[in-house]
């Protein structure tokens, strides 16, 4: 069990790790914020039952995987220390998934990029990292993202890039977000995501390209 301490002397949260999502109305969960602000603080566990496997999705596909837990409890004491900005105009679920965005853009800003060998990417990388040059389309990307070899490969020359780019990158042209949508995660403006979200897809050709150009080099 994972628990949010220290938010109120006391208090104690459970966050259980096979939590399912409570069927709720949107206005049972303006209440349910409503009634927590007002002091009903044990009650901000159902909103960690009902959306823990919401955030852990977003975290788990923006840092590495043991520090998923570690940012998935740091989400909901943002979301909890913050519960009075939260505005009844966009939903719960979106407002949430904007702090778990921006908490893995600042995990990365506060990381320095890991240079890794290129010698490290296996033939079945550098096939992918060809295929994925190809590609025209944002659709055609995310689908060689979505191959088996695309994993590794795809986190390696995320690492490379810069936390903003990374985080453009990720959420438009392999989560399939729309630029405004991101922007609204982000908290960012749409010229500023419209611009990020094509030097971030330039960016990462360029890099693969690279890559590509090393690799034949250091064959024997």
């Amino acid at each position: 069990m994972l628990r949010v301490r220290g938010i109120i002397p006391g208090i104690h949260l459970s966050m259980a790790d096979d939590s399912l999502p409570v069927g709720r109305s949107s206005r049972e969960e303006s209440d349910l914020v409503r009634r927590i602000r007002q002091g009903e603080t044990e009650r901000f566990a159902e909103l960690i039952d009902r959306y823990q496997r919401h955030v852990s999705r977003i975290v788990g596909r923006r840092v590495p995987a043991d520090r998923v837990r570690e940012l998935v409890h740091e989400v909901f004491v943002k979301a909890y220390v913050n519960l009075a900005q939260f505005s009844d105009s966009v939903p719960f679920e979106h407002w949430l998934a904007g702090i778990a965005v921006r908490t893995c853009y600042d995990f990365w800003r506060a990381r320095a990029r890991e240079e890794v060998p290129v010698s490290a990417l296996s033939d079945e990388h550098q096939g992918w990292i060809e295929q994925t040059l190809s590609s025209q389309s944002d659709r055609q990307f995310r689908d060689q993202t979505a191959k088996q070899e695309a994993a590794e490969v795809l986190e390696w020359a995320l690492r490379q890039l810069s936390p903003e780019n990374r985080a453009v990158l990720t959420l438009v042209h392999l989560d399939g977000y729309s630029v405004r949508e991101a922007a609204q995660l982000l908290g960012w403006t749409l010229v500023n995501v419209k611009v990020r979200a094509y030097r971030a897809r330039q960016a990462m050709r360029a890099l693969l390209r690279h890559t590509l150009t090393e690799s034949a080099h250091d064959a024997p």
